[in-house]
């Protein structure tokens, strides 16, 4: 145990449901005591929280393959800190930790849920992004769910962002013949091509999107990789070829919509091209863990991998980092800073 504990620190809470896009009356940032760690447990600082897509889906009081945060109790979700009291065998005060009780300052861990990481191999908020979640998103999305193989034309939406732009370069350093992405903004179209390294993306403001992507791709596609969904998914369906694989990772334009989304309207095609769409949850892809921080340890030593991070400072801007994510703000992993 160490000296000198806290005695209190913040934390997020959600108080209201939201119907539509998430309001600042809807959370609130409270004052909550921390204690020692109890018997198994380590008492962690945290230096870097995730804001991420799917808690949007959590915010709701649906029935869903995640429990909805509770009302009045803090959030939760992927952080990065340092042990700073243990009461647990094989965590030591100063070790760095990854866990899921992000949303607040100070995390009391059960220590079989801390994740012991290394600071010297990558930034410790890189293990949040690139070397957390969203990068095992993005490689088992790419390469087990859609069966990517070498000489594939891949589409990626959102691919600017966090999972989409390591979907592109994952396809690009294993051999795509093709790499297109769209993105909000023209700067991230210039980031996708000139330092991601995909052949072709379009901002998707600029026109309809299944004209854009049948310029970007005039042979086709062969994996998209969907982040999106609305009329991506439908253009994809459109551009897709013959055994045209498509996983659906997250449908972002739909997130706060209050009235029910329409499908494709091309859905028959599936049927000529022989089309496989499939959904996807990084919990059920954990055995890929060990290949993948492998591989992707090697891409990022050797320069094939780039990654980007937002980050907003301090726990009293987590509201607006996350809402600032479901804008499209964030360039990359979006990360709330607290060291």
């Amino acid at each position: 145990m160490s000296a000198a504990l806290p005695t209190s620190g913040r934390e997020w809470h959600l108080v209201a449901r939201p119907h539509g896009w998430p309001k600042a009356e809807d959370f609130a940032l409270r004052e909550a005591p921390v204690t020692a760690p109890r018997e198994g447990r380590v008492l962690v600082r945290n230096l870097h929280f995730s804001v991420d897509p799917y808690m949007r889906g959590r915010m709701n009081d649906v029935k869903s393959y995640t429990p909805p945060f509770k009302l009045d109790h803090p959030m939760d979700g992927g952080a990065v800190g340092e042990v700073i009291a243990s009461n647990a065998e094989g965590l030591a005060v100063g070790d760095h930790v990854l866990h899921g009780l992000g949303w607040r300052e100070y995390a009391e861990v059960p220590a079989e849920h801390a994740v012991k990481v290394d600071a010297s191999i990558a930034p410790l908020s890189a293990y949040l992004g690139v070397l957390g979640m969203t990068g095992l998103t993005a490689y088992a999305g790419l390469f087990e769910v859609a069966s990517f193989k070498e000489g594939d034309a891949v589409f990626v939406s959102g691919a600017a962002g966090a999972v989409g732009s390591q979907v592109g370069q994952m396809a690009r350093i294993k051999g795509a013949s093709r790499v297109i992405g769209s993105a909000g903004s023209d700067e991230k179209v210039k980031l996708l091509v000139e330092e991601y390294g995909f052949d072709a993306a379009f901002n998707y403001h600029d026109g309809p999107v299944v004209e854009q992507l049948r310029a970007a791709a005039p042979d086709g596609i062969d994996v998209y990789f969907d982040n999106v969904g609305g009329e991506h998914l439908e253009a994809a369906i459109s551009s897709l070829n013959v055994h045209g694989r498509v996983t659906v990772c997250g449908m972002i334009a739909q997130y706060n919509a209050t009235e029910p989304a329409p499908g494709p309207r091309n859905l028959a095609l599936v049927i000529g091209k022989r089309l496989r769409i499939q959904g996807m949850l990084v919990s059920d892809h954990a055995a890929l863990q060990p290949q993948f921080v492998q591989d992707v340890a090697g891409w990022l030593a050797s320069g094939e991998l780039k990654y980007r991070e937002t980050f907003v400072e301090g726990i009293e801007n987590g509201f607006d980092a996350f809402v600032g994510l479901l804008r499209g703000e964030n360039t990359g992993k979006m990360i709330v800073s607290l060291a």
